[in-house]
């Protein structure tokens, strides 16, 4: 055994520590609080270092270290960090929610209490037109006049199974049957442990400009107000690497260095042989991944080679 042990701290941060406890509200009747945590970058660090040997820190300080991590995928050192919070979501984000299933969860259950008396409501102006190009996306809103008329119905809709299940709460149906007719739309509250690598991939389908729009503003509330604060090193990375870069497939590196070379025959021939560039009443026909090409040169500045 080793002669001398390093001195074990528990680790706090002082910027998390002061919104511990702390509800930030999302939607019009949501919210998240963060009810305890474990870790920091110290953590992460400390972490790796066990892996990669004593020489590590005089080569990396730990911002470095930290970004050569994430950067390289080298995710176990961010296991090390956990978080718990507590949120109230509407049920239809939750069940999209649920799906990462790297983290420990325990619900607010209607079997054994009353349902949360509270339905996330829409404005006039926030109805979402349904995309033409992504099946699991919207794109724009509805008039507001459209809009009031939509509201209206889902306030009657929201009464109507709130008194329904009240009734049959109060005429004694079971708990667990009552609720049968509750709309997506209602409120649950759940308590969601996870550490922070899977909280960083959870946050980077989340976040995402196509993640859908109620889930997102929990993410962001997330990242931007409490992993910011937590493990700011790792957030700045996470952004860097992550978030705010693109990946290039084997195709759209080849198309690349053919535009750079101002070879247009080539391009055309790849994207072609890609089947991107099917035609249809001299039109093109939708392609996504073709698109999602398009949209990464927009973002560069580049514009589109055919």
């Amino acid at each position: 055994m080793p002669d001398k042990f390093e001195k074990i701290e528990t680790t706090r941060v002082k910027e998390l520590d002061e919104i511990l406890g702390k509800p930030f509200k999302v939607l019009d009747d949501g919210f998240i609080r963060v009810v305890d945590y474990m870790g920091s970058d110290s953590s992460v660090v400390q972490a790796a270092r066990v892996s990669y040997g004593k020489g590590t820190k005089k080569k990396r300080q730990d911002r470095g270290l930290i970004r050569y991590l994430l950067r390289h995928k080298h995710t176990t050192p961010f296991e090390m960090c956990e978080i718990k919070f507590h949120i109230r979501i509407p049920m239809d984000a939750w069940r999209q929610w649920i799906r990462h299933r790297t983290a420990n969860v325990n619900e607010y259950s209607t079997r054994y209490s009353i349902a949360i008396d509270s339905s996330q409501t829409t404005q006039p102006d926030e109805w979402r037109i349904q995309s033409k190009s992504n099946k699991q996306g919207s794109t724009g809103y509805f008039d507001s006049q459209i809009g009031t008329e939509f509201s209206e119905d889902e306030k009657k809709l929201h009464n109507l199974a709130r008194e329904t299940y009240n009734k049959r709460i109060k005429a004694g149906v079971a708990r667990e049957q009552a609720r049968k007719d509750l709309p997506l739309s209602t409120y649950t509250e759940a308590y969601w442990k996870i550490d922070l690598h899977n909280l960083l991939h959870f946050l980077k389908l989340r976040m995402e400009k196509n993640a859908q729009l109620e889930i997102r503003k929990y993410a962001e509330i997330i990242g931007n107000e409490i992993v910011s604060r937590w493990v700011p090193y790792t957030w700045e990375a996470f952004l860097d690497y992550q978030m705010n870069s693109y990946n290039l497939s084997h195709i759209e590196m080849k198309i690349l260095r053919s535009m750079l070379q101002e070879d247009h025959e080539t391009v055309i021939l790849i994207a072609s042989e890609a089947g991107w560039l099917k035609m249809k009443e001299d039109k093109l026909i939708m392609n996504l991944e073709r698109a999602e090409f398009e949209e990464k040169l927009e973002e560069l500045g580049v514009k589109k080679p055919w």
